[in-house]
């Protein structure tokens, strides 16, 4: 029997529990919670679940599963990770929908001046024309009997420039409506997720630009997943922190520096924006997401832990 198993069983019937009464509590099989007791930690179905298992188990018996793990870190199986690779990987985001309402609330108004502009063409053209009406008959009447009436051609044609002269205004008017409809494709704005190096058991990446990303962590049907988010490092605030069984999606829009620590990466898959972080061969994967040096918050640690679906 291990030391490490010793002290749970040594704890365990201090509180007087059996094995059936753990297997009751923590739902893990008593064949497991055995070879726990004998250091068999081959019978387990893997790494990660030995630790849990064994975290589990301490805290049923009253123990700290923290002060355990310290103690007995060399008995307990520990994972590698392997090295990812360090080609950058792109995927489009989605345009700003800002974008899109600012010139929507642009074409509006111009659509509205417009208007505005050719109702006040159509009644200048129609105060004039009643003007130089007005004029004419004034004529009329003043000229002499014996005089020959000439056709007042003057008046005709200060009529007809200035119908003209409206209608130019109002083609200009309408064609100054037609120009906001017609709208620049919105820039779109791509994440780039770049490996940098392996810090002991810890990927590091740097994702581009900076800024709110969504972090997306989906376990496959009927699997089950230690799931660790944590706010700019492996010691920060904790966002998410709980074992999972799928299907689930965990899904979190944060910003700055991102610490994940996830268990059974092979039935996992992790995506930011996106963007699919590869594949490893181990059970247990460590990553700390950066922000890319040389854009705004390159250094910062500030999440905004909004879970979004």
């Amino acid at each position: 029997m291990s030391e490490l198993g010793k002290l749970l069983r040594n704890a365990r019937e201090q509180r007087g529990y059996t094995l059936d009464d753990v297997q009751d509590i923590t739902k893990i099989r008593k064949r497991y919670l055995e070879a726990i007791e004998e250091g068999d930690y081959k019978v387990l179905p893997g790494s990660f679940y030995a630790r849990a298992f064994v975290k589990s188990y301490a805290e049923t018996v009253g123990l700290d599963a923290e002060e355990v793990f310290r103690l007995y870190q060399r008995e307990l199986p520990s994972p590698a990770a392997d090295v990812a690779a360090d080609q950058p990987m792109v995927k489009p985001r989605r345009a700003s929908v800002r974008s899109s309402d600012r010139w929507g609330k642009w074409g509006f108004r111009v659509l509205m001046w417009s208007f505005l502009l050719l109702i006040g063409a159509v009644i200048y053209t129609y105060v004039v024309k009643n003007q130089d009406a007005g004029d004419k008959r004034t004529a009329d009447n003043t000229t002499p009997i014996t005089e020959a009436i000439e056709p007042d051609t003057g008046a005709e044609e200060n009529q007809a420039g200035a119908v003209g002269g409206g209608t130019e205004a109002a083609g200009s008017e309408d064609a100054g409506t037609e120009a906001p409809l017609v709208q620049d494709e919105p820039e779109t704005v791509e994440t780039t997720l770049t490996f940098i190096e392996r810090t002991g058991n810890t990927e590091r990446y740097a994702v581009s630009p900076a800024g709110v990303h969504r972090y997306e962590i989906e376990v496959a049907d009927g699997m089950r997943s230690w799931v660790e988010i944590r706010a700019g490092s492996r010691n920060g605030e904790k966002i998410h922190y709980k074992e999972e069984r799928g299907p689930v999606l965990i899904s979190y829009d944060l910003e700055g520096p991102v610490y994940l620590n996830i268990g059974s990466t092979r039935s996992v898959e992790i995506r930011i924006d996106g963007v699919v972080l590869p594949d490893g061969d181990t059970d247990v994967r460590r990553f700390l997401i950066e922000p890319a040096e040389g854009t705004d918050g390159g250094a910062a640690a500030n999440p905004a832990g909004n879970p979004a679906g």
